[in-house]
């Protein structure tokens, strides 16, 4: 049975508190990049009833995604926009989301993320990420950024860590492996850099920055 808005919202502002859950509630986060980063990041946002999710990917499910991104067998071939956005409607009925399954660039990008407050760089690719970090912290100044650099391997845990890059730029990850390197990106840590960049959202939503 589906919980009633009210129900929803109520077990939410129980957990987090009223004032916090109102300011994640009117938060907008765009993702850019649902694979195994964003489709974590996006699902641990969803959960904490973040108010609008942005889901920016031009790709499809495959059966080698299954190991590490929130998508299932049946979804196989679906737009991953798609397929998420379903996926994180049956966690929170509520969540209000808009798609765009296109590539990202220097030409749409100041479009398709004029909406965001806070912008997640959740990209394999290294000249993607570069992009997308240059064209936010060029064009878009006034928007906070949360990128990645460095989960793949089997390295120690604790050596994924968030880092304050500027006062509204933030860097999640070792900063040192490669998806080239040793068996390549493992489910569990690149959970574990997608729980840093989500978990930086909600602390910026909360106003507690790193020093």
């Amino acid at each position: 049975m589906i919980p009633k808005k009210e129900e929803w919202l109520k077990a939410l502002k129980e957990r987090h508190g009223i004032e916090l859950q109102k300011k994640i509630s009117s938060t907008t986060v765009a993702v850019c990049g649902l694979g195994g980063l964003g489709s974590n990041i996006a699902t641990a946002l969803s959960r904490a009833g973040i108010g609008k999710l942005i889901l920016i990917d031009f790709d499809r499910v495959d059966i080698t995604n299954l190991h590490r991104q929130q998508y299932k067998v049946n979804q196989i071939g679906m737009n991953k926009t798609e397929a998420l956005r379903e996926n994180l409607k049956e966690i929170n009925p509520y969540i209000e989301t808009e798609v765009h399954t296109v590539c990202i660039d220097e030409d749409n990008a100041g479009k398709v993320l004029s909406q965001a407050d806070i912008i997640c760089e959740a990209f394999d690719d290294a000249e993607c990420k570069a992009m997308l970090t240059g064209c936010v912290l060029e064009k878009m100044p006034d928007k906070y950024l949360v990128a990645a650099s460095g989960m793949a391997g089997l390295g120690s845990p604790n050596e994924i860590q968030t880092r304050k890059i500027t006062s509204r730029f933030y860097l999640c990850g070792d900063e040192k492996s490669d998806v080239k390197d040793d068996i390549g990106l493992v489910s569990s840590r690149v959970m574990l850099c997608a729980a840093h960049q989500a978990h930086t959202v909600l602390r910026i939503i909360a106003n507690k920055f790193e020093v």
